[in-house]
């Protein structure tokens, strides 16, 4: 694999970490600031809808200036948030600094996931957007928790200091080993727009939107599930999270291997996973040691539809992916954002804290009736092309 990979999966990785790690850290600075907890958690709300609303937005932005100098301004954007979010004197200047971080997010990702296929070779592909994606799984393993433990231990504007001096290695990685790859012939914003008429590329984000949003559903609220159903400690809760990041890790890894190989029937395979395992954690919840291991694969085969889904995007949107790609990072927000909201109705409803788990295996497998959809009618699409099909009908002619 190109070196280049490696300066965006540290990128990746700096993203990851900023997402996430403020789950950790948001009692204290909800403290810090004064704020309720809920209030607070305007920092979590407000990052993922950064994300919806950015990743159209900067990759639009960006159009009109080849794909490494976008990437590099993007990371200069991801240490400038970073950077206002570890010296904001106020909650609202915190909240912010969320907000311009998390504008890089979709685009980075969107983009980098472009760049990354045009480095190898067409049957590598899928591999190469894992490789960037790995570093947002590392981050949940590693970055996370070491941020985490930092925040707690030294102050959590440290935490936000330290990734946006990863964000800085990310810009010097890209500007080093990313090639000055020129910017496609004939790319502009109508040509990007009118690839969301093809409706394999509309149901594809559809899938992201469902599939991914399953994972979410359980993991939002994994910790009072843990600890009130499983019996956990809350010292557990971390741990927990790493192995499901772990399973992120591994996930991504298997998912971007096979889907080079065959992309729809790794991708249905991981869906169909999916909703059986997100189904069974309302049983295995009862049990620590089973509890665990859901959780290990709930993050392996949620990550192993990432690559794919991606590639699949990429695919459909052929001659003008770009836009699409950051679209659908942006669908991987809404998801988690509309299945976040989902878990939290059937809590509310009294239906306890496994109910959230049948809530995603609903949603996978609603992406899964959408990924079979998209096999068939890519096979009647494709039908009256084959050469075989031509001489049979004009044998039956004669």
């Amino acid at each position: 694999m190109p070196l280049a990979l490696l300066a965006l999966a540290i990128g990746a990785f700096g993203i990851g970490t900023t997402e996430f790690v403020i789950m950790g850290l948001l009692p204290r600075i909800a403290a810090d600031y004064g704020v309720s907890i809920p209030t607070g958690g305007l920092l979590v709300t407000g990052y993922a809808l950064g994300v919806v609303v950015g990743a159209p937005l900067m990759t639009v932005l960006g159009t009109r200036i080849n794909r490494k100098t976008m990437l590099m301004l993007l990371m200069g954007l991801f240490v400038t948030g970073n950077l206002l979010s570890a010296l904001a004197p106020s909650f609202p200047l915190m909240l912010a600094g969320r907000i311009v971080t998390s504008l890089a997010h979709g685009a980075f990702f969107g983009i980098g996931s472009v760049v990354a296929a045009d480095l190898v070779a067409p049957d590598k592909k899928a591999g190469a957007i894992a490789t960037m994606f790995t570093g947002l799984t590392v981050a949940n393993v590693v970055g996370v928790p070491l941020g985490t433990f930092v925040g707690q231990a030294v102050g959590w504007r440290t935490t936000f200091g330290i990734v946006a001096a990863l964000g800085v290695v990310g810009l010097l990685g890209i500007a080093r080993l990313v090639p000055a790859l020129p910017r496609p012939e004939g790319a502009h914003l109508r040509r990007e727009l009118a690839a969301f008429r093809n409706a394999q590329v509309v149901l594809a984000m559809a899938m992201t939107v469902l599939g991914f949003g399953g994972v979410f559903a359980a993991i939002t609220y994994i910790a009072p599930m843990m600890t009130r159903v499983a019996g956990y400690s809350e010292g557990s809760v971390t741990w927990l999270l790493v192995l499901f990041g772990v399973g992120m890790f591994l996930g991504n890894l298997i998912g971007g291997r096979y889907a080079d190989r065959r992309l729809m029937p790794m991708l249905c395979t991981a869906l169909g996973g999916l909703a059986v395992v997100l189904a069974l954690f309302t049983l295995t919840a009862h049990s620590e040691a089973a509890a665990a291991l859901t959780v290990l694969l709930v993050g392996a085969l949620g990550f192993a539809t990432v690559p794919p889904l991606q590639k699949r995007v990429l695919d459909q949107a052929h001659g003008a992916p770009t836009l699409a790609s950051a679209v659908n990072i942006g669908a991987f927000n809404l998801g988690n954002a509309l299945a976040a909201w989902l878990g939290g109705l059937v809590i509310s409803a009294g239906l306890g804290y496994t109910a959230p788990n049948w809530v995603g295996a609903l949603l996978a497998a609603g992406a899964l009736v959408l990924a079979l959809w998209s096999a068939v009618l890519e096979r009647r699409t494709a039908a009256p092309a084959r050469p075989e099909h031509s001489e049979r009908a004009r044998a039956f002619a004669g």
